[in-house]
């Protein structure tokens, strides 16, 4: 059976306050024996976002941390299941996920966000939610070239056959960082080796 979804206005509310806790970020950081992070991986579609922040998140279980992916894809199947590809989309797409992986940094874990994300404000945005040096972005850079040859969903060539409009990429430009704190070239190096860069980074910071 299918999800019919009703539309509403959003409206924002002014009858609330901001409620503090008896449990702040640090106490629960603590418990957890660990710095809160948000890994924020960007790159164009079939960079290998999704496939190296896996591999950084079973590294960081294995070594006792206590961490959760947010994917783009999955987000869109619930939270973020009403936003099309629009700019105006987009934008909320990652203002809600950014508002999400800031809540899961305050309850101390370390996040580990994959999405295209292809405009600089918008990550802008989100880096300015966080706590000074707790967002570290991570531009998976794969040319477009061999992204469009893996395309594992099939969206490169609907793309170039026109039938998706503004695909990043290819009808809509993707925004590379200027100065992220990690800038992996995945040409010539496995999802492994990489993800154990993004490790060792941790430990240094």
């Amino acid at each position: 059976m299918g999800i019919m979804l009703m539309e509403y206005p959003v409206r924002r509310s002014d009858n609330t306050s901001w409620q503090q806790h008896i449990q702040d970020r640090e106490t629960r950081a603590a418990l957890k024996s660990q710095h809160p992070r948000i890994l924020w991986f960007t790159g164009l579609s079939g960079a290998g976002k999704t496939t190296i922040a896996s591999h950084v998140d079973m590294l960081l279980h294995v070594s006792g941390k206590h961490t959760f992916i947010l994917d783009g894809d999955n987000l869109r199947h619930g939270l973020n299941q009403d936003l099309g590809f629009s700019v105006a989309d987009r934008v909320e797409n990652i203002r809600r996920t950014a508002h999400v992986a800031k809540l899961m940094s305050d309850a101390g874990l370390i996040v580990l966000v994959c999405l295209i994300s292809p405009y600089r404000l918008d990550r802008r945005m989100a880096r300015d939610l966080m706590e000074p040096g707790e967002f570290i972005e991570i531009f998976v850079d794969t040319p477009l070239d061999i992204c469009a040859k893996r395309d594992p969903k099939g969206l490169y060539k609907k793309a170039y056959a026109g039938e998706i409009s503004n695909f990043t990429g290819v009808g809509d430009t993707y925004e590379p960082p200027v100065s992220p704190e990690l800038h992996l070239n995945t040409v010539g190096t496995t999802p492994i080796d990489l993800a154990e860069q993004i490790v060792a980074h941790l430990e240094l910071t």
